[in-house]
C-alpha cells in the first residue's frame, strides 16, 4: 500500500499540480496509512519529486519509444528505489513495479518496465554520468532543477554556488526545536527530548509525528527554521512591547516574539487565511501564550497602528524551501514575475502600522533579489522615515538554514 500511495500521489501531482505535502496527508488517510507506512510512501513521493528529472535520464536510456504517463510514473518509483534506497532490495522494487503495472491495466507494459528495471539494477554501479558537466543543463538534470532556475542560481552564485545549493535543496532538512522558556528551559527541554546540539540551536534526531510527543503537546517547544527565528531576533523585543506578525501563519514568529517577551505586551498575529490562522491560535494556547491575539485580514487593509515592531512575512516564490517543499521547484516562473509588485505593495501597507522609532522587519523564504533587496531598496527609497539597520540573505549550503532573506528597517522618530 505505501508504493500504491505513492504512485497515487505522483499521477495527482502530474494531473493536477496539487501541492505534495498536503496531497499526501490526504492520500495517506484515505488509504489508512499507520504512521511507518505513511512515512515509507513520503519519502518515496518525495524523492522522485527530488530527482524526477534524473530518474527520467535513466529511464530514457533503456526504454525506447514513448511511454504512457502512468507506465512513466511506475518506473519512476522503481527507479528512485533502485538508485536512492539501498535499504530495499533490488528485487522487490522490480517485482512491485511489474506488480503495479498489471494490477492497473497495463499489463502489456510489464514486460518492458521489468526490463528496463532489471537492467537499471544491474548497471546501476556503471550508469553513464549526465553529459554536459559545466553546463547549466547539466546541473538541471543532475539535480532535477528546472533550467530557468538553474541559470539564475549560477548568475549569483556561480557555477560551483549553484551546484552546492542544488544539492544542499535535495537533502533532508534538520527539523530546529526552540524551548517555550515561559513554561521550560532549554537544558530541561533536551531532557525531554531526543536533540542534538548545534551551533543554530537544537534539532529533533528521532523524526516522526511530533504532535505525538508529550512534550509538543504540553507546549515545551515549537518548531523554526534558524533563519525565520534570527527574524525574531532581529527585531530585538523586550518585555510589554506591541508587535504585530502582519502575515503571520504558521504562526513560529508569532510564537517566538511572545516568548521574547516572556508572554507579556501584545503580539497581534494577522493572516488573511482564517483556517490558517486558526492553527496559529491552536499553538497558542498549546503553549500557553495569552498576549497573542489573532486577528483575520488582508495585508493591504493595515492603515496605520502603533506597533513598536512589525514583521512583514510576505508571500513569495519559497525558493528558498524547496528542500522542505520539493514541488516549489516546478512552479511556472512566468507566476513570479508580478510576486515583486506584490510584496511591494504589502511593505507599503504593512510599514504604516511601525510607531516612529519602531522596527519593521520584512522576511521572505527565498533568495531571488527581486522579492528582497528589489522590494526594501525601492521602499526606502521612497520612504526617508525607515532607516536600514541591518540586511542579510541566508543560502541552504553556506548557512545550512531555509534560503532566507531579513531586513530591518527602523522608523525615524519625529523631532
Amino acid at each position: 500500500m505505501p508504493r500504491r500511495t505513492a504512485l497515487e500521489a505522483l499521477e495527482r501531482f502530474r494531473r493536477d499540480s496539487a501541492w505534495s505535502r498536503q496531497l499526501m496527508d490526504a492520500l495517506a488517510k484515505k488509504n489508512g496509512l499507520d504512521s511507518r507506512d505513511t512515512a515509507l510512501a513520503s519519502r518515496m513521493f518525495y524523492g522522485v519529486l527530488q530527482n524526477l528529472a534524473l530518474c527520467d535520464f535513466y529511464i530514457d536510456r533503456f526504454a525506447r519509444g514513448k511511454l504512457e504517463p502512468k507506465v512513466r510514473d511506475i518506473l519512476r518509483l522503481g527507479a528512485y528505489q533502485l538508485l536512492f534506497m539501498d535499504s530495499i532490495p533490488a528485487s522487490a522494487a522490480v517485482n512491485e513495479a511489474v506488480r503495479q503495472c498489471r494490477q492497473l491495466g497495463y499489463e502489456r507494459a510489464s514486460g518492458l518496465v521489468n526490463a528496463v528495471l532489471r537492467r537499471m539494477s544491474r548497471e546501476k554501479q556503471a550508469l553513464p554520468p549526465v553529459p554536459g558537466k559545466g553546463t547549466a543543463e547539466h546541473l538541471s538534470v543532475l539535480y532535477s532543477h528546472p533550467l530557468w532556475l538553474t541559470q539564475e542560481l549560477i548568475s549569483l552564485r556561480g557555477y560551483e554556488g549553484a551546484e552546492a545549493v542544488l544539492r544542499a535543496d535535495n537533502e533532508e532538512p534538520p527539523v530546529y526545536v526552540w524551548p517555550n522558556t515561559c513554561r521550560v528551559t532549554a537544558e530541561r527541554l533536551a531532557e525531554r527530548l531526543p536533540v542534538r546540539q548545534t551551533a543554530r540551536g537544537c534539532v529533533l534526531e528521532r523524526r516522526g509525528e511530533l504532535s505525538q510527543l508529550d512534550a509538543f503537546r504540553q507546549g515545551l517547544f515549537y518548531v523554526q527554521d534558524p533563519a525565520a527565528h534570527d527574524a525574531v531576533s532581529a527585531a530585538e523585543l523586550t518585555a510589554g512591547m506591541r508587535v504585530l506578525d502582519a502575515c503571520a501563519a504558521p504562526g513560529g514568529k508569532s510564537f517566538g516574539a511572545a516568548i521574547a517577551m516572556g508572554d507579556t505586551g501584545e503580539v497581534t498575529a494577522r493572516d488573511i487565511l482564517e483556517k490558517k490562522l486558526a492553527l496559529v491560535a491552536q499553538g497558542a494556547e498549546r503553549m500557553g501564550l495569552s498576549c497573542i491575539r489573532c486577528q483575520p485580514g488582508d495585508a493591504r487593509d493595515i492603515d496605520g497602528g502603533d506597533y513598536d515592531a512589525v514583521f512583514a512575512d510576505v508571500p513569495c516564490s519559497g525558493l528558498g524551501v524547496i528542500r522542505k517543499k520539493p514541488d516549489i521547484r516546478y512552479r511556472d516562473p512566468a507566476q513570479l514575475t508580478s510576486l515583486p509588485e506584490l510584496q511591494g505593495e504589502l511593505l507599503e501597507h504593512i510599514a504604516s502600522a511601525v510607531r516612529p522609532g519602531g522596527r519593521l522587519i520584512y522576511s521572505t523564504c527565498t533568495w531571488r533579489p527581486a522579492e528582497n533587496g528589489g522590494v526594501t531598496g525601492p521602499f526606502l527609497r521612497e520612504h526617508p522615515d525607515f532607516v536600514k539597520i541591518s540586511e542579510r540573505t541566508y543560502w541552504p549550503d553556506t548557512d545550512g538554514t531555509d534560503g532566507f532573506y531579513i531586513c530591518r528597517m527602523d522608523r525615524v522618530k519625529r523631532i
